[in-house]
């Protein structure tokens, strides 16, 4: 799902993270300081940061669609192809690590922000903790989406943009940025509105158990947005197991794949699915439906608006002819 050429002309949680606010008082830049309250950690910024590393690709690539590339001075574990508009800005940010990197590498890269896109770029237990980073003098800031309270919808993707907007003093760019994938999801909303929804199941991984999307994660939203339903949106978190009877029973018209490094090929995935006696009976898997997306256009950050068109051009094929 390529994202427009708005990205560049622009340019994990729960909504309760609400976009950052001037606050009272002299400061000798424009629009601060601003007050975030992220995860229950709360900053003031007296002036934008000037030095940002990225931990997961999609707040990389919220930054550069932002037109933040010339204060990235590092990113890290890129788990999918880069945006096609924004791989050559991303390639000339310096990778620290392929997964998360130690807190020692992201030192060395002299940063005063990091931008983590899962709850693992702070892991108290590999030394990354936010308390650490703070101790260090750097300011830290967490994808809504992993503070872990509540359900996450698209909602929650508009306000990651607007407080990032804020933090980085660019605000004008990031309502810009948001109008467009608002339009874009209205736009897919509209096209599937009257048409049944389909039953929908989510694929990451697993063999003896399917490992799915539950009810609480953004990609249950996306489905939802996009004419569809999750089978397994009573699961009370973001992903969770289940068994392939309970698969079978539910009986989905179209398999949704997760792809991203690491999980197997698309190809592998099917394969397997295909191969299995008990699931030749389910609709999707009799007849062949299959929507593949990408891991990272179900999270907060600017794939999501895509993903919810791309998935309704899969879901309802009928209603783009």
């Amino acid at each position: 799902m390529a994202a427009a050429t708005a990205l560049s002309a622009a340019g994990c949680g729960t909504a309760d993270d609400s976009p950052g606010k001037p606050e009272a008082g002299a400061s000798s830049v424009a629009g601060f300081p601003v007050t975030v309250d992220n995860c229950g950690v709360r900053t003031t910024y007296d002036k934008p940061p000037s030095r940002v590393v990225t931990i997961h690709q999609h707040p990389a690539e919220l930054l550069l669609a932002l037109g933040l590339k010339d204060r990235m001075v590092g990113t890290a574990f890129p788990d999918s192809a880069v945006l096609p508009e924004l791989r050559k800005d991303f390639a000339a940010i310096p990778e620290l690590a392929k997964r998360e990197p130690s807190f020692e590498t992201v030192l060395d890269a002299e940063p005063d922000f990091v931008y983590g896109g899962y709850g693992s770029a702070f892991a108290e237990n590999e030394g990354r903790s936010r308390k650490a980073f703070a101790e260090a003098g750097i300011d830290t800031y967490l994808n809504r989406e992993y503070c872990g309270k509540k359900r996450v919808t698209m909602r929650d993707t508009y306000d990651e943009i607007t407080t990032i907007g804020d933090v980085f003093g660019v605000p004008d760019r990031a309502s810009a940025l948001v109008a467009d994938l608002r339009g874009r999801v209205d736009k897919a909303v509209a096209a599937v509105r009257k048409r049944p929804d389909v039953p929908v199941f989510v694929y990451d991984s697993g063999e003896k158990t399917a490992f799915t999307a539950g009810g609480k994660g953004l990609g249950n939203d996306l489905i939802g947005l996009a004419g569809g339903r999750n089978i397994f949106a009573s699961l009370d978190d973001v992903f969770g197991d289940v068994s392939w009877e309970q698969v079978v029973a539910r009986k989905p018209e179209v398999v949704m794949i997760y792809d991203y490094a690491g999980s197997g090929s698309v190809e592998q995935k099917k394969r397997f699915l295909l191969s299995q006696p008990a699931l030749a009976d389910v609709p999707a898997i009799r007849n062949k439906r299959f929507v593949v997306l990408p891991l990272t256009a179900t999270l907060v950050g600017i794939r999501s608006a895509y993903a919810v068109d791309g998935l309704a051009r899969g879901l309802h094929p009928e209603s783009f002819r």
